[in-house]
This record gives structure tokens, C-alpha cells and sequence, in this order.
């Protein structure tokens, strides 16, 4: 019999890798499990009901080919959507014309886009150490040299950056989660977002501002947008997944107009265009101010109290920062977490070691615990699983 000659895939497929969350989530499916690792919402808080409301209405807004919901749509996104995001919201801070702004099928695809308008192989891009996986999976992809910088309790270490920058290196992009950093929960003082769009106007690099968590703050807390300071500098980044329901796959960006264009037309010869459905949905429920500041409301206390939960059952045997908003506690423990992840795994509970969030420095005794999914009794549970693993 003849041989069989198969076809082989691009070279540039050998830079796709797995997110080790993603490869973590079917273990949340086994019953014993108490997964600590994904970052799922609290599906009790998904408004359901008013969901179905707007869909209902979303249905029978006409158009001019026929009900808008089920038709294609504008690539940038649908008008009336694009004005409530450059108004701002308490999900998001506007800074925008309408012309700046884009509306994509979750905030993934807008850093998926800004990975192929503004990485080239080979380019530098300063990234927070530790890193958002999903932001390594795009950055990686579009072949990009990622570089290290350090984060604190007051989030990336811009003195760092600056000495960097001093002695030559020359980032194309340099990548932040300013508010309740994913996965150490940090928070970007004010001055270092100063000084942050300082270096940019100073060394011509462009800041990705991934925001998706500032609505999940446990206080009155709220700080700027790092684009009031450079604007012309600086993509900002935003979703309603944490806040009404990640099955909605909706997302946005704020960019200058020099950036903008080339984003549409990635997105046209990607998807063409966000479901209009779902956009409809969703500005149904986030301009609707009443309902928006009650559900962001028992949103942040239900975390909060999370939070707190979990927190103190991890007792001494952690070296943890309590949150202060989002979605996320990042730990220390005494030993490789790596290591002993299997051996969690069959004491019934699930982490993300803090290695596959590393960049340059070493996190082997690091750990993301997600406390958004699991209720006060099963988080209490699930430290007590792993106080005694780590024991």
C-alpha cells in the first residue's frame, strides 16, 4: 500500500499553547472536586429573568432587513451600544468618541485583535510578572518576546519599568490589569498610571489596559483610566462578563483613531461583526441604571463576603493579601505548588500553580485560589482540603 502523505500545519501554529486554567476547568466538573482554579462567575448571581426580558425585546426591535437582532451588523459594533461605552459606565471609565470605540465577541477577541494590528515577531512586550494567561496565549501567538516586570501590592513596578526603559529596552506594547490584577488582585496606583503614560509619550510604546474587574471593587475605591493621561497612547479594554453572564461573549475596546481602523478591519476578517442579539441584550440590562446599581451592589458584597471567607479559613499556613475587589486570592505556601497539585486534586480540591502565570521570576510556591464560584461553606471546605495537603 502507498504511503500517506499528510499536510502539515503553518509554523506559526507550533506558537499556540493551552491555558492551564482551561485545562483545569473539566476537574470542576467532577463532584468531589471543589475547584478553587477557574475563574467562573457565581452563576447565582446571572440575572436570568431579566435576561430573558431584554431577549424578548431584543427579538422584536425592528430593522431596517428585518428584526436588527438577527441581522449582520456593523463590524465596529451596533451604535447605540458604542455610545453607552463612550459615555462610561460603573463598569467602565468612557474616554472616548464613539468613533474610538469597538465592540467584540468578549475581551479576548479585543486582545486577540490588538496582537495582530500591533505585534510583529520578534517585538518586545512588557508584560506584569505574573501574567493573565489569556493575554500569554494571544502575545505568544503573534510571536512576541514577552519581558518581565515585577508586581506589588500597588500593582506593576513602574520604577522597574523606568530602569529598563533607561537602559535600552524598547517594548512595543507594554500590558497591565490595573484594577484587582488577574491573578494577584493588585491595584495600579494612581501615581505609577501617571508615570506609566509618562513613559509612553516619552519612549513611543502602546499600553494595553485590560479592565474587566473595576465593578467588582469591595469599596468606594475607583481610580482613572491610564488613557486620561495619554490617550493617544493607550487601548483600554472592556466585558460584561463579570457582571451580567460570560455566555453573552460581550466585550469592548477604547483605542485612538490611529489604532482603530486597523482594529475593525482585523475583526471583519474575523468574525465580521458581534452578534447584534447579544448586544442588544446586554445595553438592555446596562443601560437600565436602576437595575445596573442593585446588581453590581449585591454583586460586590457576595464577593466581598467570599473573599473574606476564604481568606481567613487558609489560616497561617498561607501567606496571602486579603482582596480588595475582583475575583481572585494569590497565595504562598511553604512548598512547590506544582508539585503538589495532583495530590490536592485527590484530597478533592483544584488550584492554578503559580508557574503557569510566571514570566521571568520564579512562582513555584505561588497559587491562584478563585473564590467567585464556590459558596462561604464549600470555600470553607475547600481550605480546609488544602491546608491539609500543604500541612
Amino acid at each position: 500500500m502507498d504511503s500517506v502523505l499528510l499536510p502539515r500545519l503553518a509554523n506559526r501554529s507550533t506558537l499556540l499553547v493551552s491555558s492551564a486554567i482551561r485545562d483545569l476547568l473539566h476537574l470542576g466538573e467532577r463532584p468531589e472536586v471543589l475547584s478553587l482554579a477557574g475563574g467562573l462567575p457565581d452563576g447565582s448571581t446571572f440575572p436570568v429573568e431579566r435576561i430573558a426580558e431584554a431577549t424578548t425585546r431584543a427579538l422584536a426591535f425592528p430593522g431596517r432587513y428585518g428584526a436588527t437582532a438577527l441581522q449582520y451588523g456593523p463590524s465596529e459594533g451596533l451604535t447605540t451600544f458604542r455610545e453607552w461605552i463612550a459615555a462610561g459606565s460603573l463598569l467602565h471609565d468612557g474616554h472616548g468618541a464613539i468613533e474610538a470605540t469597538l465592540v467584540t465577541t468578549g475581551s479576548q477577541q479585543a486582545l486577540d485583535l490588538l496582537g495582530r494590528v500591533l505585534v510583529d515577531p520578534g517585538d518586545v512586550v512588557v508584560v506584569e510578572d505574573p501574567l493573565y494567561l489569556g493575554a500569554r496565549q494571544v502575545l505568544t501567538a503573534a510571536g512576541a518576546h514577552l519581558v518581565g516586570v515585577a508586581v506589588d501590592h500597588d500593582g506593576m513596578d513602574v520604577d522597574a519599568l523606568e530602569d529598563r526603559l533607561r537602559c535600552g529596552l524598547r517594548p512595543r506594547l507594554v500590558y497591565t490589569v490595573p484594577n484587582f490584577q488577574n491573578p494577584t488582585g493588585a491595584v495600579l496606583a494612581v501615581d505609577r498610571r501617571e508615570r506609566l503614560a509618562a513613559l509612553a509619550l516619552r519612549y513611543g510604546f502602546v499600553i494595553i489596559e485590560d479592565d474587566p474587574y473595576t465593578a467588582l471593587a469591595f469599596s468606594s475605591e475607583r481610580h482613572p483610566s491610564i488613557a486620561r493621561f495619554a490617550p493617544d497612547h493607550v487601548v483600554t479594554l472592556g466585558s460584561a462578563s463579570k457582571v451580567l453572564a460570560p455566555g453573552l461573549r460581550i466585550g469592548w475596546l477604547q483605542a485612538a483613531p490611529w489604532i482603530h481602523r486597523s482594529l475593525v478591519l482585523a475583526k471583519q476578517s474575523s468574525d465580521l461583526h458581534t452578534p447584534c442579539l447579544d448586544q442588544l441584550v446586554a445595553l438592555d440590562l446596562l443601560s437600565d441604571t436602576p437595575f445596573l446599581v442593585d446588581h453590581v451592589s449585591r454583586l460586590r458584597a457576595t464577593y466581598a463576603t467570599k473573599a473574606a471567607v476564604l481568606h481567613e479559613a487558609l489560616g497561617a499556613e498561607f501567606r496571602t493579601t486579603k482582596p480588595r475587589g475582583g475575583m481572585f486570592l494569590w497565595g504562598h505556601a511553604a512548598r512547590d505548588t506544582q508539585a503538589e497539585l495532583a495530590r490536592a486534586i485527590d484530597a478533592g480540591v483544584a488550584y492554578v500553580p503559580g508557574t503557569a502565570f510566571a514570566v521571568d521570576r520564579d512562582r513555584s510556591r505561588a497559587l491562584r485560589l478563585s473564590y467567585a464560584s464556590l459558596s462561604p461553606v464549600e470555600l470553607r471546605d475547600a481550605a480546609a482540603r488544602l491546608r491539609a495537603v500543604f500541612r
